[in-house]
């Protein structure tokens, strides 16, 4: 019998879920989405997680994974970049259950993502070490070891050229700053060769929106580490909420 999880991704401009199957990692629902409130305050993302399950219509016994774009430690939210200041050292795990009325698993979003990739899509199955990136809002980040997933590691914060990487090199940077593809491969190339040579993995798998056009980009990196696109897309971190909501972590 197949077994069912929802999935609920929140990110800087949206909040979105799905129910998975997780014998085979398609959502059986369309995805919900909301806007991302302003301010995005810790009461106001809470609820609008709870309207995303409420337009899924998710039963109570339905295991509930939410990704969250912040290290999370022992339930605690240390520092954030992309939603309201007001979230650090918020016990994201006990607020959710609480105000949502069930018991839910709270992952960092990157961390998420990568779970999908391994689990159902393109890391599955590859051993060795395996770096998923986002490229978003900002760069998210989740490292893979032979299938099993080191949580926390903020990638996209490593200081390069006297910047914080994600401020140099993430999608919303491309837009904002209208560089063209061969302008933004440029950062992308200072940004994956730094971080081949600290950590010298084994695949690269580049996911967000932006990933839709990789053919646009990815082809003008020149790295000794295979790169591929990831194959669920945007709809990674769902799959990988709702891979966390089951224990598989």
């Amino acid at each position: 019998m197949a077994e069912y999880a929802c999935g609920i991704d929140i990110g800087g401009s949206g909040v979105k879920g799905g129910v998975v199957n997780l014998s085979t990692g398609e959502l059986v629902s369309d995805v919900a989405s909301v806007r991302t409130p302003v301010p995005s305050t810790p009461a106001s993302v809470t609820a609008a997680c709870g309207e995303v399950l409420e337009i899924l219509g998710v039963s109570a016994d339905t295991p509930v994974g939410i990704t969250f774009p912040a290290p999370i430690k022992k339930g605690i939210i240390p520092f954030i970049a992309n939603l309201d200041e007001s979230w650090v050292g918020v016990n994201i795990a006990e607020l959710m259950s609480k105000q949502l009325g069930r018991s839910v698993v709270v992952i960092n979003d990157a961390d998420a993502a990568a779970l999908g990739e391994v689990y159902f899509g393109a890391a599955r199955g590859v051993p060795g070490e395996v770096i998923v990136t986002t490229l978003g809002t900002g760069i998210g980040s989740g490292v893979i070891v032979d299938g099993r997933l080191i949580p926390n590691v903020e990638l996209g914060h490593l200081e390069i050229d006297g910047f914080d990487a994600e401020t140099r090199a993430s999608a919303r940077v491309k837009t904002a700053e209208n560089l063209s593809w061969e302008q933004f491969a440029q950062r992308l190339q200072r940004y994956y060769s730094f971080v081949e040579m600290l950590f010298s993995p084994d695949l690269f798998v580049v996911g967000g929106g932006v990933s839709e056009n990789h053919e646009k980009f990815m082809p003008l990196l020149n790295l000794r580490t295979p790169i591929i696109p990831a194959s669920l897309q945007n709809k990674a971190g769902i799959v990988g909420g709702a891979c966390a909501a089951t224990g598989r972590m």
